[in-house]
């Protein structure tokens, strides 16, 4: 269990601690959605962390097998539903590996990807696309 508090500051910004280690975070609503859009919004936070799990995951996997992953980079973009209500309706990751296709542990890293416990939380409806570039 992990323990986040998190306290409203007004004009639709929050500010979260993550108590075990005390970083913060602050959050701001889009501009899209009557905020000011200087920070992270709470559902770019979920995007965010989709691609940062698929990056752990995939970087316990390469500690695991001695494979060199340092300059693994993903970019996630975030489509919003047209309709109501508001949500997260697409997506989309790019995965620049610094392995190349014919790589003997390609699948495994892929299978890595998917199988993130953010990834397992994502719901459903929710269109998760995969692009993977390959050194």
């Amino acid at each position: 269990m992990v323990q986040i508090n998190i306290s409203y500051e007004g004009n639709l910004r929050c500010s979260a601690t993550h108590a075990p280690s005390g970083n913060t975070l602050q959050t701001d609503a889009p501009v899209d959605n009557n905020g000011r859009g200087e920070a992270f919004s709470p559902s770019d936070l979920v995007a965010t962390a989709l691609g940062c799990c698929m990056a752990t995951v995939m970087g316990i996997v390469a500690q695991r097998k001695e494979i060199f992953l340092e300059g693994l980079r993903i970019e996630v973009r975030k489509h919003m539903s047209e309709d109501a209500p508001r949500r997260i309706a697409r997506l989309e990751i790019d995965l620049h590996m610094p392995i190349p296709h014919s790589h003997s542990e390609r699948k495994v890293f892929e299978s890595a990807a998917r199988g993130c416990p953010v990834h397992h939380s994502i719901h459903p409806d929710i269109v998760v696309v995969f692009n993977w570039m390959w050194a």
